[in-house]
């Protein structure tokens, strides 16, 4: 899996793409680390791209997610496609990672 970073100054996007799985995670996982660590708090995971998260997937989203609120920042997910919303919704994640129909929505109130 190969994703894109796209900083907006007050949110980073990144666009994973392909399958979120145990091979794709780690890379993603270290980027996001990454980014905390600079500062960079604020990010949207666009998903428009995914077609297929597993366990090791949703691992990074909430890892991030924790991650990024423990420095006073969030990780916003958008643009997920029906695999994605069925995963969520059958692990009750999409209660913690609220799923936004686009970047724009997940980025609105920053």
């Amino acid at each position: 899996m190969s994703f894109e970073e796209v900083d907006q100054s007050a949110y980073v996007v990144l666009t994973p793409e392909g399958k979120f799985n145990l091979v794709a995670a780690p890379p993603f996982k270290a980027r996001v680390d990454d980014l905390v660590a600079a500062g960079k708090v604020r990010l949207v995971v666009d998903l428009h791209a995914v077609d297929f998260i597993d366990s090791s997937g949703l691992g990074v989203l909430i890892g991030g997610l924790k991650s990024a609120r423990q420095h006073d920042g969030d990780l916003r997910i958008a643009a997920s496609g029906s695999q994605v919303q069925a995963v969520l919704k059958l692990t009750n994640l999409d209660r913690i990672l609220t799923p936004y129909a686009t970047i724009e929505e997940a980025c609105h109130d920053w």
